[in-house]
């Protein structure tokens, strides 16, 4: 069931080898989209058509014994001007050597191969997560080295030139991965926007803090995300998305099934339930945002507008629900080796999620 503004559900894509999904993105200004296909004995990179969900080309095959050690591609993300980021990750000997990632460009992603390679400058240094931005040259990435220092750091570049900024070291005991650090971009005024989880989120903790960290000084700034009503609390945060004309940021929670939105400028913020009632089963887990119309979408893996399966939360800025996207079937989430992520074309009003199987992704209008 699809509820809300003529909202539907559109094709669906199959890797073309039957691979799971390690990442995808999609052009916000053209009609493609790229995803990295992993699968036991073969993994690929593979281009597809945003508008018809054909795969359109398989390149950088690969098989053998390596891929059974563990090689793997991941998508990273597309940035401005159509540039893809492409993660081989070469497998390293458990207890001898570490995992070597090796960046690989697609610039640009229409055409449908690699096209030179990228450098963070730091040896090791593994991407947890890119700040969605399609608007300018600046990327930021959120990872760490796999070897000696385990310190978390914001890379800040711009990836078709191979040029990084800035490398900024954060506080491990703020930002580390059992903080489940969230990242955002605010594009205007040059900062990252993290949601980050005290008491690594425990049940009774403190809600998440929201930090922004600028990014040409390294500077941190933060606040104290709003209570979430209950003895458990919020519980980790699952997602942020940011909308950097506005401002405003949205945040999911884990424990209450809750959605937040701040003001980070003014360091304020609401707290809502996710519809009829929230609760850790209903938990919302990715968000992304539409600047051209100012909404935000979340990802719900375990539905509660519809009796089963998964759906999309579509919110106002102003924290009003504008519509429940249902049908979705996402609810794998804990077979994904990739979190779930929904990448959206804001002015067609299209997006891409994961599912219905881990080798797939869906296609929706909202």
């Amino acid at each position: 069931m699809v509820r809300g503004n003529g909202a539907t559900l559109g094709p669906v894509l199959s890797t073309s080898d039957g691979g799971q999904i390690f990442g995808f993105d999609v052009d916000q200004s053209g009609k493609d989209g790229v995803l990295g296909s992993w699968g036991e004995t073969k993994i690929s990179v593979q281009t597809f058509d945003a508008l018809t969900g054909k795969i359109t080309k398989t390149f950088g095959a690969k098989t053998g014994r390596a891929v059974q050690k563990g090689d793997d591609y991941v998508v990273d993300g597309i940035a401005d001007g159509d540039v893809g980021l492409v993660d081989f990750q070469k497998a390293g000997i458990p207890g001898k050597t570490p995992t070597h990632d090796m960046y690989h460009l697609m610039d640009p992603v229409n055409g449908k191969k690699f096209t030179g390679k990228w450098s963070p400058t730091i040896a090791l240094f593994n991407i947890l997560q890119r700040a969605v931005n399609q608007s300018t040259i600046t990327s930021v990435f959120y990872g760490y080295e796999r070897e000696g220092s385990d310190t978390p750091k914001l890379v800040v570049s711009d990836i078709a030139k191979n040029a990084v900024s800035n490398v900024i070291a954060l506080n491990p005991s703020q930002f580390g991965l059992a903080d489940t650090p969230q990242l955002a971009q605010d594009t205007v005024k040059n900062l990252a926007v993290i949601a980050t989880s005290p008491s690594a989120g425990a049940a009774g903790g403190p809600p998440p803090v929201i930090a922004t960290v600028n990014l040409s000084s390294g500077k941190v700034s933060e606040f104290n995300g709003v209570n979430c009503p209950g003895s458990v609390g919020c519980g980790s945060a699952n997602g942020i998305g940011y909308d950097s004309q506005s401002g405003i940021a949205c945040t999911t929670t884990e424990l209450d099934g809750g959605i937040e939105f701040y003001n980070v400028a003014k360091q304020s913020g609401v707290h809502e339930l996710l519809p009829n009632g929230g609760g850790q089963f209903f938990a919302g887990a990715y968000v992304a945002n539409d600047p051209v119309h100012q909404l935000f979408l979340v990802a719900q893996p375990f539905s509660s507008t519809s009796p089963s399966g998964s759906s999309v939360q579509v919110y106002g800025e102003d924290g009003s629900l504008v519509e429940s996207i249902d049908g979705f079937d996402f609810t794998d989430a804990g077979d994904l080796a990739i979190p779930i992520r929904i990448a959206i074309e804001p002015k067609r009003r299209i997006g891409w999620v994961n599912g219905p199987r881990v080798s797939q992704l869906q296609e929706f209008s909202y």
